[in-house]
């Protein structure tokens, strides 16, 4: 008798993002002339920089002609683009990361989920409350929870990001294993400073801890002093793995290309307690489940680094910035108290009401579709995020819309 993988029986009813899109189906059902606005997923609506178009078509030409076809390419990436990687986003801002530590893959998701695998089923994790829901679903698919109950797993430690904090969760005052960071973040928007930073890695490195650290949103930052990457600070490489993305930077989210950088200093412990290299671990798996990104689409990022892609990936992350200071403008002008929309696509209201009946209300009496706080965990109730990822004119009709409904 085939049994399954019980731990999946665990999670809560409905994934939060497949739970929005079910009822903003509903509401296009029952209402089909009416213009809806999609402010809740963080997907982008702009095309593909031209850089990168132009690379994507030459490469697929070169694979069109049998002298520069290519069959399957290396598991880890090509080499052009993880040196560009390496040059062009670490070693730029005195991380010193080389190309061999950077792992390309089909996305941050995926990464951030099948990372876990490499450790063992009875680590301790640790997640910011609110919190990207896939940080703690994998997990319990793999066995480090307890049951869901009261609007938590057991088993999952919870560190709480509030108002009071500046949604920036504290150290914990007991020992993790595995610890997952989100910065500049998502849901909140918040950023986090070096000092606080360089906190969290001397944790690690007192508690033997390891970060997973996902900074995804990265290229939205504007002030030069917010870190854009772990490895800025001195000891992380030791304790940290990171995750980056090309997908809400050079619009990749249907494209899909991310990598995931793994310095090989990079350790975790065996049941002796001797040390092991997590660099190792992660390319044994990626060499055993992957065959990596396609030939064309890695070009197309690599393109992303030059002096044109980057110019424009810089006006493409400024157009969804301007957005995002639009929502944050209009929001406030009604009296609700807004973080995020600066370094952030993402920017995170205040409500001080149920989060998916405030969701429900925006849906059904603006058509503009939000996320509700609550989905991302408990300190989320009272909030919800709005992201900006849709073009000007559409987050202008938006907030039009939400300040008829919402005038005080």
């Amino acid at each position: 008798m085939i049994k399954i993988n019980e731990n999946y029986l665990k999670l809560n009813a409905s994934y939060l993002f497949a739970e929005i899109t079910k009822r903003t189906n509903e509401f296009i059902a029952a209402n089909p002339d009416t213009k809806i606005i999609k402010l809740g997923l963080g997907d982008v609506t702009r095309g593909l920089p031209p850089a990168c178009v132009k690379a994507f078509h030459m490469a697929v030409d070169e694979l069109a002609d049998d002298a520069t076809f290519r069959g399957y390419g290396p598991y880890t990436g090509y080499e052009f683009l993880r040196t560009a990687i390496a040059e062009k986003e670490f070693q730029a801002f005195g991380a010193n990361i080389s190309a061999d530590e950077v792992f390309v893959s089909d996305g941050s998701k995926p990464d951030t989920g099948n990372i876990q695998e490499l450790f063992s089923t009875d680590a301790k994790v640790a997640v910011s409350d609110p919190v990207y829901p896939v940080y703690v679903d994998t997990n319990v698919m793999a066995g480090r929870s307890g049951s869901f109950k009261d609007g938590k797993y057991e088993g999952i430690l919870y560190l709480d990001s509030t108002e009071e904090n500046n949604y920036i969760s504290d150290i914990p005052n007991e020992k993790v294993d595995l610890i997952y960071l989100c910065f500049p973040n998502n849901p909140t928007g918040a950023t986090v400073t070096k000092e606080k930073l360089a906190q969290w890695v001397e944790y690690a490195q007192d508690s033997k801890a390891l970060i997973l650290f996902d900074a995804a949103y990265v290229a939205f930052i504007r002030d030069d002093s917010i870190p854009k990457s772990i490895f800025e600070i001195d000891g992380a490489k030791e304790v940290a793995i990171e995750f980056r993305s090309f997908s809400k930077t050079a619009g990749f989210t249907g494209t899909r290309c991310a990598y995931t950088v793994i310095p090989k200093s990079c350790t975790a412990y065996d049941s002796e307690g001797n040390k092991q290299s997590v660099h190792s671990l992660w390319s044994r798996r990626v060499t055993t489940k992957s065959n990596g990104v396609s030939y064309p689409v890695q070009r197309a990022a690599e393109a992303a680094f030059s002096e044109e892609g980057a110019g424009q990936i810089r006006e493409l992350t400024s157009y969804y910035l301007k957005n995002a200071s639009l929502i944050r403008d209009k929001i406030s002008g009604l009296g609700y108290k807004v973080t995020g929309g600066e370094n952030s696509p993402y920017l995170w209201i205040k409500t001080g009401t149920d989060s998916w009946e405030f969701f429900d209300l925006l849906l059904n009496k603006a058509a503009v579709v939000t996320t509700p706080g609550s989905g991302f965990g408990l300190c989320g109730e009272g909030y919800i995020r709005i992201s900006a990822f849709n073009s000007y004119e559409n987050v202008e009709l938006a907030m039009q819309r939400i300040t008829d409904i919402l005038k005080k």
